[in-house]
């Protein structure tokens, strides 16, 4: 059981955090060793910003950037009152991007070796306990060249090319991928909390199977709230795609 003293979850990550400049969308996608990432790194709030915190992550991180962000705060400082205001602020890592692309990531000297981050306009890529830099300059490669892809396939291309660069040190068990365009809720919001499959796989391509039958379906479900005669999924892909799914999973 980890002390008093220390902070208690230790989760080590790569994030990619982007924004679209074509529609503004904001989006991140990750995967780390322990289970359940998503459910404690990233936050979006949309026409707001994105944030992750990860290392030893603290929840309630996300929140308070998001809230700064909405009263005006640069990402920068941002991350300047974050720190300040947290007593374990060389644990973590830190990742944003606000409404207009402007970037901030911060990683604190007692994350797990090899650490560190790149940023510019509307990305940020980080990581922690990974194998070398060249994981984190993989995904910065994929994401500058990726620039006509959706955002969704951009971040989890980069994510993609940060575990082909070696990834994690312990390993790609859960994995998350969250885009949220101009509605309060999220277009896409997809996670492998823990991978159960194939020994030579990893949670980063389930991910991408559970994506790959998803992403035909992004129109669908971004109508569908306000269209309930839009019709079940298999029927409005076969009309508007051309595409018949006899089998696979019945998507709610």
């Amino acid at each position: 059981m980890p002390s008093n003293n220390s902070p208690a979850w230790n989760f080590n990550t790569f994030t990619i955090i982007g924004r679209c400049a074509r529609h503004g969308h904001l989006g991140i996608a990750l995967t780390s060793s322990p289970l359940a990432v998503t459910s404690r790194c990233p936050f979006i709030k949309a026409n707001v910003g994105a944030i992750s915190s990860q290392a030893f992550p603290h929840p309630g991180l996300g929140p308070l950037a998001i809230h700064l962000l909405e009263i005006g705060h640069t990402p920068e400082k941002v991350i300047s009152e974050l720190r300040e205001s947290d007593r374990w602020p060389e644990y973590r890592q830190i990742g944003i991007i606000d409404k207009n692309g402007f970037s901030a990531a911060s990683t604190g000297h007692d994350n797990s070796d090899w650490k560190g981050h790149k940023n510019g306009l509307n990305y940020v890529a980080m990581g922690n306990y990974l194998v070398g830099p060249d994981v984190v300059a993989a995904m910065e490669d994929s994401w500058l060249s990726s620039e006509d892809e959706i955002l969704e396939e951009r971040l989890l291309s980069a994510l993609e090319a940060g575990r082909d660069a070696g990834g994690e040190k312990g390993g790609h068990l859960s994995a998350g991928l969250i885009v949220h365009g101009a509605q309060s809720f999220p277009r896409t919001d997809l996670r492998v909390d823990m991978h159960l499959g194939e020994k030579d796989k990893d949670a980063v391509h389930s991910l991408r199977t559970i994506f790959d039958v998803y992403r035909p379906l992004i129109p669908f479900y971004e109508e569908r709230p306000e269209n309930p005669l839009i019709g079940g999924w298999r029927e409005w892909l076969e009309q508007h795609q051309g595409i018949k799914e006899s089998s696979g999973p019945a998507l709610a």
